[in-house]
Parts: structure tokens; sequence; C-alpha cells
């Protein structure tokens, strides 16, 4: 699976860790619904640890992305925008 967090590049994740990643989604989904701040820095912090801890794609490297993050200094108010009733990853 490749995710791009906007404004870094592409990572690749292993398929298996998909269920992993759904539920750091989830935590941030519900952290957004609730509009707590600090829990949503939290999660959302989570959630590109998460992603940067698959490996890197080269930037010279280009791939088709399964999902796509916002950037790391997206606020709640922005997240509220992009985040549907799936969270940012689908699935």
């Amino acid at each position: 699976m490749i995710v791009r967090i906007m404004g870094e590049g592409q990572y690749q994740l292993a398929d298996e860790k998909l269920d992993q990643l759904n539920a750091v989604d989830t935590e941030l989904e519900k952290a957004v619904s609730a509009g707590d701040e600090e829990a949503f820095r939290t999660a959302f912090a989570a959630l590109l640890d998460f992603v940067r801890s698959g490996g890197k794609v080269p930037d010279e490297v280009l791939h088709d992305s399964d999902a796509i993050l916002p950037p790391g200094d997206s606020t709640l108010a922005e997240m509220r925008e992009l985040i549907s009733g799936d969270g940012l990853i689908a699935g």
C-alpha cells in the first residue's frame, strides 16, 4: 500500500498493516468528530508516524497513491472538511 503525505512524499506500508492503519485512522476520526484539539493533535501525529514507519519511496519513483494524507501542520478545522464517515483512509 502506498500512502502519500502531502508535502513529504510517498511511503510504502505492507498490506497486512492495513488493519492497524485503519485503527489509528479511527482514533483520528473520533478526535475530529469530538472537536478535541489535543486528541486530534495526538491522533494525527500517531497516524503520520505510523505511515512514516513504512519505507519512504524515493522521490524519483512515482506510484499511484492508495491514500493521500494532508500535511502534518493541518488544523482541526481543515481536517473536519477532509474526513468522511470512513476517516482519511478508506476501508
